[in-house]
């Protein structure tokens, strides 16, 4: 199995984000893959662990969710290690974490566990030195998963969709990663805002787009991820935008999206 690059002398550790919105179809997966897809084709080694049962970023970079032999289940609860678990990708510096919905499963085994909020944060700590980021894209919802994501993280991107009722339930969101902070993890911060799904040619893109500004303030992301054909019609080739039409406006705001979380994780 081909393995990401090795560690370079003096590597500061990993950077863990968590890609969260509980509110479904707001990109979150998309912006999962093509972030660390721009990262890895910045030749930063990146790890993307699915994290979502429906296991989306896994058929999207073309693994079949049906093969698995070894999935992020396994690797989190422990019948299986990392070695055996983590897929090299099309892109050499990107490597997957797999899932499927298996994963369900953990979500209940956990509840029993001591300390079940840091099983995840565990899992991650001693591969801090071998990534320069981990991307955790988390399932549509607030529970267990999404929590142990979150301890785990350092900051969370938070994709809102330029459409109405952007910013229903981001509230809910922005409370939990406040109470994680407050509880479980002083260091997690909201890295960024991404307004997805934008359409310049309506008044309501325009408009929302203006309501995410003001809420959020410098923490949005410069410029929104457009609506885009061939943004959509990657994942159905297991591809990433960046290798299945490098020239869309997609690829471009997303390429311009992991420059900003560049500029803004260099401190971490």
């Amino acid at each position: 199995m081909k393995q990401p690059p090795p560690e370079t002398a003096g590597q500061p550790p990993a950077v863990i984000l968590a890609v969260a919105n509980q509110k479904g179809g707001v990109g979150k997966t998309t912006t999962a893959i093509s972030l660390a897809a721009a990262l890895a084709a910045l030749e930063r080694r990146v790890l993307l662990v699915d994290f979502d049962p429906q296991g989306n970023t896994t058929g999207g970079l073309g693994v079949d969710k049906g093969t698995l032999a070894a999935t992020a289940y396994g690797w989190l609860l422990g019948s299986c290690g990392f070695g055996e678990t983590v897929r090299s990708t099309d892109l050499p510096f990107l490597s997957l974490l797999p899932s499927n919905r298996d994963l369900v499963g953990a979500e209940v085994e956990l509840v029993s566990t001591d300390r079940r909020e840091f099983r995840l944060a565990e899992k991650l700590e001693p591969l801090r030195g071998e990534f320069d980021y981990v991307f955790v894209d988390c399932p549509p919802s607030l529970g267990l998963l999404t929590v142990n994501a979150l301890v785990a993280a350092d900051g969370v991107v938070v994709p809102v969709q330029c459409e109405y009722l952007a910013l229903e339930g981001v509230s809910e969101l922005l409370s939990t990663v406040e109470r994680v902070r407050e509880s479980l993890n002083p260091r997690l911060e909201i890295t960024g805002i991404l307004p997805t799904m934008w359409d310049e040619r309506t008044n309501l893109s325009r408009q929302v787009l203006e309501e995410i500004r003001r809420y959020f303030g410098e923490k949005v992301f410069r410029n929104p991820v457009p609506r885009n054909v061939r943004l959509a019609e990657a994942p159905s080739f297991g591809k990433p935008i960046f290798l299945y039409d490098v020239r869309s406006r997609g690829a471009e705001a997303y390429l311009g999206a992991a420059r900003e979380l560049l500029a803004r994780t260099s401190g971490t």
